[in-house]
């Protein structure tokens, strides 16, 4: 009602002129505010799909993943794809119609000639499967009825920079999240004393490739998904460890006083970093007693220690990595990369990598084995390969003693195990030279659109939206390989 004596509206005593002059100032003013302050209006009810972020789309086959990345990509003629024809054509040069104009590296572009060159190990079947692994394996060939041999794994990069960043980001430019970081968002945290997403390096004597922070970043995602660097030695994780003179009920005090301070700042800014940071320095106060623990194997039994080899007790080894990783697991860390550099072989490759397969052989059975006597298996997702494969032609000398192979993005192989995929199969095929996937191609979205869907996720569902786009890790495409899952 209107009072007509001072032209004002009952009871709040404002005149429309004042009503709709404010009214315009306020809504500029919020859009102001978004402009400089994009998550200003963003809910804190983030969801996986149509779920709340920390529950999966589907009952999950599997609660963990163990991802033996071999970095530098190991031949699969030498591994798990044998071509008895290779033998029977050595020397012969690759025909024209088998390699179909391919991109090639700056390393054999020059070459005239591609003579083909057959593996520089002898081949076994192994197990009820009858898989074929190479005799630099054996360990692996008596693990062979618990593995899923993909055979026909494909990708676009052709250099290992961008093909690394590919397999564990899902893009070959940088900026992305990882694997381990998407999980990390997706899925949330089992052991509040522990990161979600661990990272364990070891080098092996071949040629290597550079690691990068990159490849465990959380790009675009909160910085509290990011994976955690732990080194070998007295001091597994940086600057974790207090000062001399800074007692327990001293650093708490100091974290409580910052804490404070940092939630002053996030109400005046609303930036969601700052929660993140006030997480981590949480987490880190946490880890400061549970990494020592987790990360001493002294603690294990003889059996265990024998099972894993003599490298085991050498802090920094892929062995020991392996075993440190099984306790990880068993710890409730969600996402566990091991990268072992050393797998670039453009030439002498018989001897460099034989000393390789080596390094790695007897831990990566011996961590199926101990899984399993642990009843782990069967809800932990193993995966074995690198980042792309290797020409069946030799680079250049034709030496069968010292020659090497270069990169090979069209056919590799892979294997995984455990974590609801099945056991004791050989999926994909290629052709008889091992050149091109003729049955069953896997490509790198497919990888990990299976990857995630063991975990619970649909690779579809789970996104982030930045600048103005929704995110996943299989960006547009991805298929999950149903054929290879229980």
């Amino acid at each position: 009602m209107v009072n007509k004596k001072d032209n004002t509206e009952n009871p709040l005593k404002i005149n429309r002129r004042h009503f709709f002059s404010q009214l315009s100032v306020g809504i500029g003013s919020i859009a102001l505010g978004s402009l400089l302050i994009p998550d200003l209006f963003k809910s804190n009810n983030q969801t996986l799909g149509s779920k709340p972020l920390g529950i999966p789309h589907f009952a999950p086959k599997a609660k963990r993943v163990i991802y033996l990345f071999q970095a530098g990509a190991p031949s699969q003629l030498e591994t798990f794809d044998y071509k008895p024809t290779l033998i029977k054509r050595m020397g012969e040069d690759l025909p024209d119609s088998v390699r179909n104009g391919q991109r090639l590296t700056g390393m054999t572009s020059g070459q005239d000639k591609f003579p083909l060159m057959p593996s520089a190990a002898g081949f076994k079947q192994y197990g009820q499967s009858g898989a074929w692994i190479s005799d630099f394996f054996p360990h692996m060939g008596k693990i062979a009825d618990e593995l899923c041999i993909i055979n026909s794994m494909h990708t676009d990069a052709i250099n290992h920079d961008p093909a690394i960043t590919f397999f564990q980001t899902g893009s070959q430019q940088s900026g992305r999240p990882s694997i381990g970081s998407w999980l990390s968002y997706g899925l949330g945290n089992e052991n509040q004393n522990l990161p979600s997403f661990v990272v364990l390096t070891s080098r092996g004597k071949g040629n290597s490739q550079g690691l990068y922070s990159k490849l465990w970043s959380s790009g675009f995602l909160d910085s509290k998904h990011q994976g955690v660097l732990m080194r070998s030695g007295k001091e597994p994780v940086l600057y974790l460890n207090d000062p001399d003179g800074l007692s327990r009920s001293d650093k708490r005090h100091l974290l409580d006083h910052v804490s404070s301070l940092n939630k002053m700042h996030h109400v005046e800014t609303g930036d969601d970093e700052i929660e993140s940071r006030i997480a981590q320095y949480e987490m880190a106060y946490r880890m400061q007693m549970s990494v020592p623990d987790v990360m001493d194997i002294k603690k294990e039994p003889e059996s265990i220690t024998k099972l894993y080899g003599e490298d085991v007790q050498v802090a920094g080894t892929f062995a020991a990595n392996a075993l440190r990783a099984r306790r990880l697991a068993e710890s409730g860390v969600r996402f566990i990369q091991l990268y072992h550099q050393g797998w670039d072989q453009h030439g002498n490759l018989p001897s460099e990598m034989a000393g390789q397969a080596k390094d790695v052989d007897q831990a990566s059975a011996a961590l199926i084995l101990d899984l399993k006597q642990r009843g782990m298996l069967d809800d932990t997702l193993v995966i074995w390969g690198g980042e792309f494969g290797r020409t069946n032609y030799c680079q250049g000398k034709f030496d069968p003693k010292t020659f090497g192979r270069d990169h090979h993005p069209r056919a590799f192989s892979i294997w995984m195990a455990g974590g609801g995929i099945k056991p004791g199969i050989t999926y994909g095929q290629t052709d008889e030279f091992g050149y091109n996937v003729v049955k069953n191609p896997v490509h790198m979205h497919d990888f990990h659109a299976t990857l995630m869907h063991a975990m619970g996720i649909d690779h579809e569902q789970l996104t982030y939206k930045y600048q103005g786009r929704r995110f996943k890790l299989t960006d547009i495409a991805g298929n999950v390989i149903n054929d290879i899952l229980t």
